[in-house]
This record gives structure tokens, sequence and C-alpha cells, in this order.
């Protein structure tokens, strides 16, 4: 019997004393306070998973928002830049046919201008030519007294001053 003695002594001990500190533990509730902690620690974190859950939802939805409001925005910009570079276009078209017109009415004023200026430096010629004529039938009157000779010669310049006037307004 001293055998079984030492080998419950010591391997009796051993569980007497594993035995009693679980009694304590379990006397003290330190399975339920530990189980009370890590259900508050697992509440916790299920509370972050789901609050972080949420700000992910609502940050994919303000990404979503924010990317819809920059195609609207960029599709708004390419809108306006299509547009703009229309209306250049018809600006540029417009104000090209303006500087024709009045190019056109310019040349045509000119033209007109010039040709005022070609029947005012005609009539002139005219008018010098018959003053000339005439002149010169009053010298011709004055230096000459035979009257024959004074017919002969006003005829003579009557007929080529009429000869005259005729290319003149041909």
């Amino acid at each position: 019997m001293k055998v079984n003695i030492m080998i419950i002594d010591a391997t009796f001990w051993v569980a007497v004393s594993f035995i009693i500190f679980f009694g304590i533990l379990i006397y003290l509730k330190i399975p339920q306070k530990i189980n009370q902690i890590l259900n508050k620690l697992i509440s916790e974190i299920k509370n972050e998973i789901d609050e972080s859950e949420k700000l992910r939802t609502e940050a994919k939805t303000l990404l979503n928002n924010a990317q819809n409001k920059l195609n609207t925005a960029q599709s708004i910009n390419r809108e306006i830049l299509e547009q703009a570079k229309k209306d250049s276009d018809n600006l540029i078209i417009e104000l090209n046919d303006k500087f024709h017109k009045f190019s056109e009415i310019k040349k045509s004023s000119a033209e007109n201008k010039i040709s005022q200026m070609k029947e005012a430096a005609i009539k002139e010629i005219k008018d010098a030519s018959i003053k000339i004529a005439v002149d010169s039938v009053k010298k011709v009157i004055i230096t000459s007294v035979d009257k024959s000779k004074l017919d002969n010669l006003f005829h003579k310049n009557l007929n080529e001053t009429k000869e005259e006037l005729k290319k003149i307004n041909s």
C-alpha cells in the first residue's frame, strides 16, 4: 500500500489542486465574466463592422453621386464647347458674308464715283473744247474782216466742233 499512496499522493494532489482551482474559478464566476467580456467585445466589433458597412455604403452612394455629377458636368461641358464652336463658325461665316457685302458696296460706290468723275471730266473737256472753239472763232472774226472768209472759217470750225462733240459723245 505504500506504493499506492505515493502514486496517489503526487497525482492525487495535482488532481485535487486542479479541481480546487476550477472550483474557485467557477465559484468566483470567472468563466461567466470572461464570457460577458468576450460577448461585449463581440458586440462592439459587430457594431463597428455594421457602422463601417453603413459608412462604406454611404461612401459608395456619395461616390456614385459624385461620379454622376462629374459625368453630367462633362456632358454639359462637351455640349457647351460644341455650341461655342457652332456659334463661332456661324459668326465667322456671318462676318465673312458681311465683309464681302461691304466690300461689294464699297466697290460699287467706287465704280459709281469713278463713272461720275469720268462723266464730269468728259463734260469739262466738252466745255473747254467749246470754249476754245468759240474763242478761236472770235479771234478769227476779230483778225479777219473779210466776210466770206469769215463765213467759211465759221462753218469749217462749226463743223469741226460738231464732229469733235459727236466723237466725244459716242
